[in-house]
């Protein structure tokens, strides 16, 4: 069920705007959601969803700070116009703020802005935890009229933002619209994809990506072909050429996890594949892909995938 709520005034306390987190991302970025970003099956979807749509659709991570939609072609022109407004921009950054804080259970929350469009997001999630936000919205649910524009302009005023009469009219009536029921769907849509890149987001974690540096990229390989073997940070690092010092601070840079926890993660997607034959051995998977204690394979397991293996195979199997 979407919850369309209309922010209160307070909407403007906002923190100070933070560094773009739009369509072009710096390195601080969380790097396991730059990873699900830069992902070919996201790009795909991204691509298609705003085709059709018309609506810009940005994946960030649950602590992102800065405006999600910035930077992208597919905004909304009133809100390109009011991007030069420090307090619309606050407003903004509120009410994306209060959306990724709302969803429990809910596939999807729905937000009306200070200045009547709608603004959505779709928790990620893997088991209870919560791997990012896809973010879509700056739309109107019903064709704009004249009295709407003129309230929407007082509301501005009383809130701070000045906007050029012609020029805010002329961005307002160019703002797409989706009736309720279509933005609806449209939201099931962004939740089915949602459940599906939480379901590939370790393999696209553990993926080799064109934006890695190549001492990472051939590290990745390495670790891919000797999963089940010893293996530690020392023995990578030198068969990469580099110290383990600098391997160390450039993989976790790199991907986000410490290296213990990408060769778990890398075991894993090893089990995973074997658990798809409904008659193979857990433990004996486990065992297989280079895990040394049942125990620790479980823990690792159900914090990466979601869920007990047995659950999982079961799930698989329904």
């Amino acid at each position: 069920m979407i919850s369309l709520e209309q922010p209160g005034p307070t909407a403007l306390a906002a923190p100070a705007i933070g560094p773009d987190r739009g369509s072009g991302l710096p390195s601080t970025e969380n790097p396991l959601v730059e990873n699900l970003r830069h992902s070919g099956i996201f790009r795909d979807y991204q691509h298609a969803f705003e085709t059709i749509t018309g609506l810009p659709l940005t994946l960030q991570a649950p602590g992102a700070l800065g405006l999600a939609h910035r930077g992208s072609r597919h905004q909304s022109p009133f809100c390109v116009l009011m991007l030069g407004q420090n307090k619309s921009c606050s407003a903004c950054l509120e009410v994306q703020r209060r959306l990724r804080e709302k969803p429990g259970k809910a596939a999807a929350e729905t937000l009306i802005c200070h200045a009547g469009l709608a603004e959505s997001c779709v928790p990620v999630r893997l088991g209870a935890r919560t791997l990012a936000f896809l973010h879509a919205g700056q739309v109107l649910l019903s064709p704009p009229t004249a009295a709407r524009f003129t309230h929407t302009l007082r509301t501005l005023s009383d809130r701070g933002v000045t906007l050029d009469p012609v020029q805010a009219q002329a961005a307002y009536f160019h703002t797409r619209v989706i009736n309720p029921g279509q933005y609806e769907a449209m939201l099931r849509l962004l939740a089915i994809f949602a459940r599906h890149l939480a379901v590939l987001s370790n393999q696209l974690t553990i993926a080799t990506h064109p934006v890695d540096p190549p001492v990472i990229a051939r590290a990745k390989i390495f670790i891919a072909e000797h999963h089940d073997e010893p293996i530690s940070l020392g023995l990578v690092a030198r068969a990469v050429n580099t110290s383990s010092f600098y391997f160390c601070k450039v993989f976790r840079r790199t991907t986000g996890l410490k290296f213990v926890d990408y060769v778990g993660r890398v075991r894993i997607e090893h089990v995973k594949k074997l658990l798809l034959n409904p008659h193979s051995n857990i433990s004996e998977a486990a065992y297989s892909a280079g895990f040394t204690s049942l125990s620790q394979f479980n823990r690792i397991f159900k914090r990466v995938v979601g869920a007990e293996p047995r659950a999982w195979r079961d799930q698989r199997a329904a």
